[in-house]
């Protein structure tokens, strides 16, 4: 009578082995997809308008569920809802991603500004909130990157209720120097950037940002986790020795 007991075990087909590797992709993709989605997401800086806090060639992740999940921000506009559910209202200060509200394919990075029902204005190169100037203290020397022009002069400037944190100017009679009074509405937000002379921002309504519907926004940037010269290719993995801006890495953003 045959032993049936000690039979080898049966090696997997090559279909088997195949269904298997992509359901262990499909499963990654999935996991990656709900963390991009909820969670965490990585962005990159293509232009200078955040400069000296972000510089060209920052990778930054950015986290989704600080300020809750918005129709547009989040979900694209697939989801029939206004506003955001859950997550906590933005501070005066942060540095944010939103969509673009005139084509919501666009992401755009700023610095929140104006809250609703804020009054804002910029007179001399000097931002008024709510009637009130924001004081700002001249540093001696610019700050390091970004390629500042000779003309630069970076300021820490002061906001209320919020942090202090580094902007750049040109001088103070530039196009965006004087604005009229930007009243904010119910459930929107105002935004500039830290880059004041070259930044399409809240001040430009007409061409640039205006004011960002609450369901715009995608999250809070909050932290860099790779930084690059602007000159260079992510891939181009052999320049990074020099290339790579090491003392930027794994540094928040203020």
């Amino acid at each position: 009578m045959a032993d049936n007991d000690n039979k080898p075990a049966t090696e997997p087909t090559v279909v088997e082995s195949g269904k298997e590797t992509i359901r262990t992709i499909l499963s990654a993709l999935i996991i990656a997809l709900v963390i991009r989605t909820f969670a965490y997401e990585p962005f990159n800086i293509p232009s200078s308008s955040m400069v000296p806090t972000l510089l060209i060639g920052d990778f930054l992740f950015v986290s989704k569920f600080s300020y809750g999940y918005g129709s547009q921000g989040t979900f694209l506009g697939l989801l029939p809802f206004s506003g955001r559910l859950g997550g906590s209202d933005p501070h005066r200060g942060d540095v944010i991603v939103f969509k673009w509200p005139k084509d919501p394919s666009v992401d755009f990075i700023k610095r929140l500004i104006g809250l609703p029902g804020d009054k804002i204005q910029m007179r001399q190169g000097i931002l008024y909130i709510n009637g009130v100037p924001v004081e700002r203290d001249r540093l001696e020397h610019t700050m390091p990157g970004g390629n500042p022009p000779a003309n630069a002069v970076d300021y820490l400037e002061h906001l209320p209720q919020g942090p202090t944190h580094v902007i750049r100017k040109l001088g103070d009679d530039n196009p965006l120097d004087n604005t009229e009074v930007f009243t904010v509405p119910p459930h929107h937000y105002f935004f500039m950037g830290d880059n004041r002379d070259n930044s399409s921002d809240s001040r430009a309504p007409e061409g640039g940002v205006g004011y960002v519907p609450e369901e715009n926004l995608v999250g809070k940037a909050q932290f860099l986790f790779f930084s690059i010269d602007e000159k260079t290719h992510f891939w181009e993995v052999w320049t990074w020795p020099w290339t790579v801006r090491w003392s930027r890495l794994f540094t928040g953003i203020n």
